[in-house]
Formats: structure tokens, C-alpha cells, sequence
């Protein structure tokens, strides 16, 4: 029997395991049917624990059937500080004066955009997300990784900041699999389709 994307504990003996979609209640974070998080200790408090600095417009899009292991983090936009002025201090989310004064500066910092991650991806333990990154469907973030930049589908990545290890498949089947796109497929059907 296929499980609800809507159940919490999708393994109802380990509740480290948790789906994503019924727990994430902020509308800067978007995440996909099956995509679940492991943790030991804290496997309800991803929203709050895994996505930090989460202060601006950019969003989090996590697509379908995502592992993610214990510790992998997401940083947004609101982890930059301001380099152009004379300090990297960040006046401005303090108010008042200090915001008055330094809003200009803050507005003038470009933005990397949202952080968006396709379906199937796996994280590893610890690896860790910089914000704007795009990590294409099927790639593998080793453990630890630091990923300061876009990932290619179905290429696994390790290392910081994170490089290329190899791809997955070769071009022919990652074109096969990307146009394939398993995870829009019912639940039912796309049992078959993993190797």
C-alpha cells in the first residue's frame, strides 16, 4: 500500500522519519509529496532547525521523493550581510534609526534568488545549502558538502565548497530520465522506475 504524502510518520516505528509537505506551515517554503527528513532527535523541527535566516522574499522549493539526512541545512538570503558600506554589521533589521539610515544599502544588495531543489534528490548528513543554489532532479549532496553553487541533474557532488564527483548516468540517460520525470507518475506507478 502506497503511504500518505499527508502522514507525518510514514514509518509509524521510527519517528525520526517524518514527511516534509504535512509539517512545513510557512508560505517561504515549499515542499513536495514523499519527500521525507531523518532525524533522531528533532525530526518535526526541520522548518525551524534546517531552513535559517529565512528573513527576505526568497523562497525554499524542495520538488517530490527527497531524502534528506540528519543535520542538512538550507541558509536564505537573510544570512548575507551587506560588504558595499564600511561594515558587515546588519543595522537595518535592528529598526529604527539604524534601519532608517541603512535601508538604502540593504535594498541595493542584489538577491541570488530562491533556493531550489528538484525531485530525488538525496542529501547526505550534514551537507549544507547556500541560498539561490539550484540542484537539478537526481543529484546526490555527499555528507558534509557545502553546495556554494548550482548542481547539475543526476551529478553528485561533495566537498567545500561542493564539486562535481561524477554524474549518475551518462547524457543519453540522463535526457531519458529528466523527460521520463518518474515522480509526476501516481504514487502506484512509479514503484517500478527505481533502480
Amino acid at each position: 500500500m502506497t503511504p500518505d504524502p499527508m502522514t507525518v510518520h510514514p514509518l509509524p516505528a521510527f519517528d525520526r522519519v517524518v514527511f516534509l509537505k504535512p509539517l512545513v506551515t510557512s508560505p517561504a517554503i515549499e515542499v513536495g509529496e514523499y519527500t521525507y527528513y531523518d532525524d533522531p532527535q528533532h525530526a518535526k523541527e526541520f522548518e525551524g532547525r534546517n531552513v535559517l535566516y529565512a528573513y527576505g522574499p526568497e523562497r525554499l522549493v524542495i520538488g517530490r521523493y527527497c531524502a534528506i539526512a540528519t543535520g542538512t541545512r538550507f541558509l536564505m538570503a537573510g544570512a548575507e550581510h551587506p560588504t558595499m558600506g564600511v561594515s558587515t554589521f546588519p543595522f537595518t533589521m535592528f529598526g529604527g534609526q539604524w534601519a532608517e539610515q541603512t535601508l538604502d544599502i540593504v535594498t541595493a544588495m542584489p538577491s541570488r534568488g530562491d533556493t531550489v531543489v528538484g525531485n530525488d534528490v538525496w542529501f547526505g548528513f550534514g551537507a549544507t545549502v547556500l541560498p539561490g543554489v539550484q540542484i537539478g532532479d537526481g543529484a546526490i549532496i555527499a555528507a558534509g558538502a557545502i553546495v556554494t553553487s548550482d548542481v547539475p541533474p543526476y551529478t553528485i557532488v561533495g566537498g567545500n565548497p561542493a564539486r562535481p564527483l561524477r554524474q549518475r548516468f551518462d547524457d543519453a540517460d540522463v535526457d531519458l530520465l529528466r523527460r521520463a520525470a518518474w515522480w509526476h507518475c501516481p504514487p502506484s506507478s512509479s514503484r517500478g522506475t527505481r533502480g
